[in-house]
Protein backbone atom coordinates (compact mmCIF):
# COMPACT_ATOMS: atom_id res chain seq x y z
CA UNK A 1 0.00 0.00 0.00
CA UNK A 2 1.35 3.41 -0.86
CA UNK A 3 0.46 7.03 -0.63
CA UNK A 4 0.72 9.73 -3.24
CA UNK A 5 0.55 13.48 -3.02
CA UNK A 6 0.23 15.64 -6.08
CA UNK A 7 0.71 19.36 -5.80
CA UNK A 8 0.31 21.72 -8.69
CA UNK A 9 1.60 25.25 -8.23
CA UNK A 10 1.22 28.01 -10.76
CA UNK A 11 2.01 31.68 -10.78
CA UNK A 12 4.46 31.93 -7.85
CA UNK A 13 8.02 31.03 -8.72
CA UNK A 14 9.29 31.64 -5.15
CA UNK A 15 6.69 29.24 -3.77
CA UNK A 16 7.50 26.68 -6.48
CA UNK A 17 11.21 26.96 -5.65
CA UNK A 18 10.63 26.54 -1.92
CA UNK A 19 8.26 23.60 -2.22
CA UNK A 20 10.55 22.01 -4.80
CA UNK A 21 13.53 22.38 -2.43
CA UNK A 22 11.48 20.87 0.39
CA UNK A 23 10.39 17.87 -1.69
CA UNK A 24 13.91 17.32 -3.03
CA UNK A 25 15.42 17.67 0.46
CA UNK A 26 13.20 14.93 1.82
CA UNK A 27 13.87 12.50 -1.04
CA UNK A 28 17.16 11.53 0.64
CA UNK A 29 16.87 11.87 4.40
CA UNK A 30 20.34 10.68 5.39
CA UNK A 31 21.45 14.24 6.25
CA UNK A 32 18.42 14.67 8.52
CA UNK A 33 19.05 11.23 10.06
CA UNK A 34 22.62 12.32 10.89
CA UNK A 35 21.30 15.41 12.70
CA UNK A 36 18.76 13.34 14.63
CA UNK A 37 21.41 10.72 15.44
CA UNK A 38 23.76 13.34 16.88
CA UNK A 39 20.95 14.59 19.11
CA UNK A 40 20.09 11.06 20.28
CA UNK A 41 23.76 10.43 21.13
CA UNK A 42 23.91 13.65 23.13
CA UNK A 43 20.65 12.95 24.96
CA UNK A 44 21.81 9.44 25.86
CA UNK A 45 25.22 10.61 27.13
CA UNK A 46 23.43 13.18 29.29
CA UNK A 47 21.56 10.31 30.97
CA UNK A 48 24.88 8.94 32.20
CA UNK A 49 25.66 12.35 33.70
CA UNK A 50 22.26 12.51 35.44
CA UNK A 51 22.08 8.76 36.21
CA UNK A 52 18.50 8.83 34.97
CA UNK A 53 16.63 6.73 32.41
CA UNK A 54 14.54 8.08 29.54
CA UNK A 55 11.48 7.59 31.74
CA UNK A 56 12.89 10.12 34.24
CA UNK A 57 13.52 7.49 36.92
CA UNK A 58 16.87 7.65 38.74
CA UNK A 59 19.01 4.55 38.29
CA UNK A 60 19.50 2.29 41.28
CA UNK A 61 23.06 3.12 42.44
CA UNK A 62 25.61 0.40 41.74
CA UNK A 63 27.53 -1.14 44.63
CA UNK A 64 30.76 0.21 43.16
CA UNK A 65 29.35 3.76 42.99
CA UNK A 66 28.17 3.50 46.59
CA UNK A 67 31.51 2.20 47.84
CA UNK A 68 33.77 4.45 45.74
CA UNK A 69 31.56 7.51 45.55
CA UNK A 70 31.44 7.49 41.74
CA UNK A 71 28.58 7.45 39.28
CA UNK A 72 26.63 4.37 38.30
CA UNK A 73 27.59 2.96 34.86
CA UNK A 74 30.55 5.34 34.56
CA UNK A 75 33.48 3.67 36.36
CA UNK A 76 35.63 3.58 33.23
CA UNK A 77 33.14 5.53 31.05
CA UNK A 78 33.56 2.94 28.31
CA UNK A 79 29.81 2.33 28.01
CA UNK A 80 29.05 6.05 27.90
CA UNK A 81 31.88 6.58 25.41
CA UNK A 82 30.60 3.81 23.15
CA UNK A 83 27.29 5.54 22.39
CA UNK A 84 27.16 6.22 18.66
CA UNK A 85 24.65 6.57 15.85
CA UNK A 86 24.45 5.32 12.28
CA UNK A 87 22.41 7.28 9.78
CA UNK A 88 21.02 6.08 6.47
CA UNK A 89 18.31 7.23 4.13
CA UNK A 90 15.09 6.91 6.07
CA UNK A 91 16.56 5.65 9.36
CA UNK A 92 18.87 6.34 12.25
CA UNK A 93 20.11 3.76 14.73
CA UNK A 94 21.92 4.58 17.94
CA UNK A 95 23.25 2.58 20.82
CA UNK A 96 26.38 0.83 22.04
CA UNK A 97 28.52 -1.99 20.68
CA UNK A 98 29.58 -3.09 24.17
CA UNK A 99 28.53 -6.65 25.00
CA UNK A 100 27.40 -5.56 28.45
CA UNK A 101 25.16 -2.73 27.18
CA UNK A 102 22.00 -4.88 26.89
CA UNK A 103 22.21 -6.38 30.41
CA UNK A 104 22.46 -2.86 31.83
CA UNK A 105 19.70 -1.53 29.57
CA UNK A 106 17.26 -4.40 30.24
CA UNK A 107 18.54 -5.76 33.56
CA UNK A 108 19.83 -9.29 34.04
CA UNK A 109 19.48 -12.04 36.63
CA UNK A 110 21.28 -15.27 35.86
CA UNK A 111 24.61 -17.01 35.43
CA UNK A 112 27.41 -15.70 33.26
CA UNK A 113 30.53 -17.48 32.03
CA UNK A 114 33.82 -15.67 32.52
CA UNK A 115 36.58 -16.84 30.21
CA UNK A 116 40.14 -17.54 31.28
CA UNK A 117 42.12 -14.33 31.58
CA UNK A 118 45.10 -12.62 33.17
CA UNK A 119 44.45 -10.34 36.11
CA UNK A 120 46.96 -7.86 37.49
CA UNK A 121 46.95 -7.60 41.27
CA UNK A 122 48.25 -4.23 42.43
CA UNK A 123 48.03 -4.72 46.19
CA UNK A 124 47.98 -7.51 48.77
CA UNK A 125 47.21 -7.33 52.46
CA UNK A 126 46.74 -3.58 52.17
CA UNK A 127 50.18 -2.98 50.67
CA UNK A 128 51.01 -1.95 47.12
CA UNK A 129 52.81 -4.46 44.92
CA UNK A 130 55.44 -2.62 42.87
CA UNK A 131 54.73 -3.24 39.21
CA UNK A 132 51.79 -5.47 40.06
CA UNK A 133 51.55 -9.23 39.89
CA UNK A 134 50.03 -10.99 36.86
CA UNK A 135 47.88 -13.98 37.77
CA UNK A 136 46.26 -16.41 35.35
CA UNK A 137 42.59 -16.93 36.19
CA UNK A 138 40.80 -20.06 34.92
CA UNK A 139 37.36 -19.76 33.35
CA UNK A 140 34.44 -19.90 35.76
CA UNK A 141 30.74 -19.17 36.09
CA UNK A 142 29.23 -16.65 38.44
CA UNK A 143 25.82 -15.37 39.40
CA UNK A 144 24.97 -11.88 38.22
CA UNK A 145 22.03 -9.70 39.14
CA UNK A 146 21.93 -6.32 37.42
CA UNK A 147 18.92 -4.08 37.94
CA UNK A 148 17.50 -2.42 34.85
CA UNK A 149 19.25 0.89 34.21
CA UNK A 150 17.84 2.03 30.87
CA UNK A 151 19.90 4.62 29.06
CA UNK A 152 18.48 4.23 25.55
CA UNK A 153 15.03 5.48 24.68
CA UNK A 154 13.06 8.50 23.56
CA UNK A 155 10.98 10.51 26.01
CA UNK A 156 8.58 13.44 25.44
CA UNK A 157 11.42 16.00 25.65
CA UNK A 158 13.41 14.03 23.05
CA UNK A 159 10.35 13.81 20.77
CA UNK A 160 9.84 17.56 20.95
CA UNK A 161 13.51 18.21 20.14
CA UNK A 162 13.48 15.72 17.25
CA UNK A 163 10.42 17.47 15.79
CA UNK A 164 12.10 20.88 16.25
CA UNK A 165 15.26 19.64 14.53
CA UNK A 166 13.18 18.29 11.64
CA UNK A 167 11.33 21.60 11.34
CA UNK A 168 14.66 23.49 11.33
CA UNK A 169 15.95 21.11 8.65
CA UNK A 170 12.85 21.77 6.52
CA UNK A 171 13.15 25.54 7.04
CA UNK A 172 16.78 25.41 5.92
CA UNK A 173 15.75 23.52 2.78
CA UNK A 174 13.38 26.30 1.73
CA UNK A 175 15.78 29.10 2.51
CA UNK A 176 15.19 29.74 6.18
CA UNK A 177 11.54 30.73 6.00
CA UNK A 178 9.37 28.77 8.38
Amino acid sequence: MGAELQLRLAGDTDLERRVGALVTGFEDTEALAEILGMYLESSTIERFENETGPDGEKWEPSQRAIEDGGKTLTDSAQLKGSIHSEASDGAVRWGSNKIYARPHQDGFDGTVSVGAHTRTITQAFGKALPGGLNVEVASFERKANLPRRAFLGINAEDEAELVALTEDYAADLIGGAA
